[in-house]
């Protein structure tokens, strides 16, 4: 199966079971990927490193919770379009399109991109004439045609854009909707090393997004435009952050303030919170200040909102301990209950949720400390004398004081008689205040 000659039969390929794709991590972006080829007919390998990951995915099950995948996984298994394996030597082998969805994190501040030189390393191993490797990682620009490209070369013996093509397309998904995202919602970015890798993969994802492929001059360009994404966000919560910060010494309530300005079409001001979480957000203006610094070009917005983020959480505990004290208690011994322990409201995602930090300032100032959360079962990074149920009765039982910490939809449900005589901190701004009474009450931006 020649994918480079060939781009022009790949739907056929496809729906005719010749071409077999390969999905390198089956975690919140790959075994998403991997769910909408199947849906388009493909024959998908899973790979992951985990054993347990691969077998659950071998029974149609996954760890994610996306809505439609392990669906996806279950018809194509009874079709025997679908296979999971950790051995990645094989899967690139058995493949004629390779995708690269392992996660990048940081080490310190910079990028770790080990995983990503283990896996180009692997599939190398297997890489043959007229395959096409695509890597969707979201990692510094520069990282696909110097560091991902001379492995495969150098391993393969192969010549890229001669022999194989390669590349760059970033996932463009928001958890809780990622297959919908990546077939209907927004057009697929697609970067190549030369012309026929770029045809080529304009033709592959052309099977999968509905909204059509946008192609990039070069595939620097397509990495840099996916980092421009994650620091525009990180950037306009950090203002929200800033804002809200002064309407509370201001007193005024900044979430009236908010709807009146975002009234006018050029306004979009983002929501304050007690952080910014998740596998993204947080880590891609780093990939950008870790280069400017480099390049000796100033970063400082994307440096300062990365600090305003940062110390979000530290502001909410001092706000909600300030309410407690109103109510004559002390900090020290005082029980906490958390709500919340996922970054975002609807998903048990926790990677590098804000509320470890608000968990670990409560801590520091003595408090004891319960944790609620209705998608979230167990935890290994919590501190042991912290408590995680999914009982809210059980949190807010003998409470001194609740810290709404994820928007959880669960939460806006709440009834206020539910709390009691608690005193109620919402670092999220999900309560109704006016339904609270003379219960004490206060929230971020709720001068």
């Amino acid at each position: 199966m020649n994918i480079l000659s060939n781009p022009k039969y790949v739907k056929k390929f496809i729906k005719t079971g010749k071409l077999i794709i390969a999905v390198y991590g089956l975690g919140h972006v790959g075994a998403s990927v991997a769910a909408v080829w199947l849906r388009a007919g493909a024959h998908v390998i899973g790979v992951d490193k985990s054993s347990v990951v691969v077998n659950n995915a071998t029974h149609g099950k996954t760890q994610i919770g996306e809505p439609s995948v392990e669906e996806a996984f279950r018809k194509a298994i009874l079709k025997e379009r679908f296979e999971a394996v950790t051995d990645p030597i094989y899967a690139s082998k058995s493949s004629h399109f390779k995708i690269m969805t392992v996660p990048v994190y940081l080490s310190d501040t910079m990028a770790d991109l080990s995983t990503v030189k283990e896996v180009a390393e692997s599939i190398a191993k297997g890489l043959k004439k007229g395959d096409v490797v695509s890597f969707n990682a979201t990692v510094p620009p520069g990282t696909t045609e110097e560091v991902v490209l001379p492995i495969l070369e150098r391993t393969s013996g192969l010549k890229c854009e001669i022999d194989f093509g390669l590349i760059y397309t970033p996932e463009r998904i928001y958890e809780g909707r990622a297959i919908k995202d990546i077939e209907d919602n927004y057009p697929t970015i697609v970067g190549g090393i030369g012309p026929r890798s770029l045809k080529a993969g304009t033709m592959l994802y052309s099977v999968i997004a509905n909204k059509g492929v946008i192609q990039m001059s070069t595939i620097k360009t397509a990495e840099f435009e996916k980092v421009c994404e994650g620091i525009y966000r990180d950037v306009n919560i950090a203002l929200a952050n800033e804002l809200v910060k002064m309407a509370d010494k201001l007193g005024i309530n900044f979430w009236e303030a908010r709807g009146a300005s975002n009234s006018q079409p050029f306004c979009n001001l983002h929501k304050p919170g007690t952080g910014v979480g998740g596998a993204c957000i947080p880590v891609y203006p780093h990939f950008l200040i870790e280069i400017s610094d480099k390049l000796k070009v100033d970063s400082g917005i994307t440096k300062s909102a990365r600090q305003i983020n940062s110390l979000m959480p530290k502001y909410c505990v001092s706000q909600a301990l300030s309410l407690l004290s109103k109510s004559g208690k002390s900090s020290n011994k005082s029980k906490v209950a958390v709500l919340g322990l996922a970054f975002r409201g609807g998903v048990s995602d926790t990677r590098l949720s804000p509320s470890y930090d608000v968990i670990h300032e409560l801590l520091n100032a003595g408090c004891s400390v319960i944790v609620h959360d209705p998608y979230v079962s167990r935890d290994s990074e919590l501190p042991s004398p912290v408590v995680l149920t999914k009982d809210l009765d059980k949190a807010l039982n003998g409470s001194d004081l609740v810290i709404i910490a994820t928007d959880h939809p669960q939460y806006t449900r709440i009834n206020p008689r539910k709390f009691g005589k608690t005193a109620v901190y919402d670092g999220r701004g999900i309560l109704d205040s006016s339904k609270f009474g003379n219960l004490l009450f206060s929230g971020i931006g709720r001068a």
